[in-house]
């Protein structure tokens, strides 16, 4: 708000008016006593300071009005100079942290302006390298690669009695001729012809008739590709799918995933195998698809393989005894016994019984290979059922020893799921 000097010079005025009079009113009082008393000395009251002091004060206010009242009539210009010396008074107070500030922005600055160009350089260098890549797949994607990576499987299984070629008439295509020059697409047997095109399939899955999409990744879906072959060739296809899982897995090539479907179960257990140990695959998962009453349903197993030679569910049996019945497990440690170490490893009773120390052993022995025969081929009745489960753990920890004696125990580990097992 505005304040006017004459407001002031007027109060001012009023209060210099009112000490005049009372310096008046004091030296009349004093002249008075004087006039009374001749001899007397007195001093009047000057009001000379007085008044120069005042008028100090009036010219001291006015020039803070004015002050005041140029803040006023200059507002915007005045709260300008405010914020600006506020912002001086920040900046000089924190100096350096915002100098600090400062030399970060500006490497960071130059680090973003570094990637870009990295980037950018990285982009040209990727366009030069795929233009490079599709020039030199325009003699790639000929048949002829084809035809000799063909040719050097079929004759690497021992299929010699013919040969993939390029076609005369179009150099896209190919002929299969037999070794007397006459071509053989007439003669070939359905096994033949369905290894044939699963060799082509894998080849085309590799790179492509398409000189574009040569280097593109992939999903492969094979359907039960051993149909119609004898099984030596069923060897063949699930070494080479096999190869093809190996790469998906270490991530080598352009195929990324492979959905494999068979109704062969013996297919199934030869491409599915890992190794004699290692039972899942965190890349490997199963499915078992039914029709019932034109309804397909899926289903799920994770990584757990649900297809097991028989050898492998006679084991199961062993290691959840607990879960199955009791007048079963005599069966299924004579088929162990007898697979294994008769079938095998050519052991015969006596063999195997020799493989005890002391005389009681040996008759322990016997007495179990006599009970799991007398079981394997009969149930036994209710006086002998009432204790079979003692029975059963007694002859379990003979069936263990027949193993250890041996010097087999690594494979009885094994096929009971046992880790680092002394």
């Amino acid at each position: 708000m505005r304040i006017e000097g004459s407001e002031v010079t007027t109060l001012i005025t009023g209060v210099v008016v009112l000490f005049s009079a009372l310096a008046a009113s004091s030296n009349k009082g004093l002249l008075s006593d004087k006039i009374k008393e001749p001899s007397r000395s007195i001093k009047l009251t000057s009001t000379k300071e007085q008044f120069e002091h005042i008028e100090k004060l009036i010219v001291s206010a006015n020039e803070e009005i004015k002050k005041h009242n140029d803040i006023v009539i200059n507002y915007k210009i005045e709260r300008s100079r405010l914020i600006q010396a506020i912002w001086k008074y920040i900046v000089e107070d924190e100096k350096v942290d915002i100098e600090q500030y400062e030399n970060k922005i500006a490497g960071l600055d130059k680090g973003i302006s570094n990637l870009k160009k990295d980037v950018a350089d990285k982009r040209k260098a990727y366009t030069t390298l795929n233009n490079d890549i599709k020039e030199l797949t325009k003699n790639v994607t000929s048949v002829q690669p084809t035809v000799d990576e063909i040719n050097k499987t079929l004759q690497y299984y021992g299929f010699d009695n013919f040969e993939i070629v390029s076609s005369t008439s179009n150099d896209s295509h190919y002929q299969i001729k037999r070794e007397n020059g006459a071509l053989a697409e007439s003669t070939l047997s359905e096994g033949e012809i369905t290894f044939i095109t699963f060799l082509y399939f894998l080849q085309l899955a590799k790179g492509s008739t398409d000189k574009e999409t040569i280097t593109e990744e992939r999903i492969l879906v094979i359907d039960d590709p051993i149909s119609s072959l004898d099984s030596n060739v069923l060897f063949v296809v699930s070494t080479l799918i096999k190869t093809i899982i190996k790469n998906i897995k270490n991530d080598i090539g352009n195929i990324k995933q492979l959905l494999l479907l068979t109704h062969n179960v013996y297919f199934h257990k030869e491409v599915s195998f890992i190794d004699g140990r290692t039972k899942e695959c965190n890349h490997t998962n199963y499915w078992i698809l039914r029709k019932n009453n034109k309804i397909s349903s899926i289903q799920s197993f994770n990584m757990k393989n649900p297809i097991q030679t028989s050898y492998e569910l006679l084991w199961n049996e062993i290691k959840n005894k607990d879960c199955n019945s009791s007048v079963t497990i005599q069966n299924t440690m004579r088929r162990i016994i007898e697979n294994y170490f008769k079938m095998l490893g050519g052991y015969k009773d006596d063999d195997l019984i020799q493989q005890f120390k002391s005389k009681e052993e040996q008759e322990i022995f016997r007495s179990l290979i006599c009970w799991i025969n007398d079981g394997s081929h009969s149930i036994s009745d209710d006086l002998f059922i009432e204790a079979q489960n003692d029975i059963v753990d007694k002859y379990l920890k003979v069936f263990k020893d027949v193993f250890i004696l041996t010097k087999h125990k690594g494979h009885y580990d094994m096929m009971m799921g046992i880790e680092n097992s002394a």
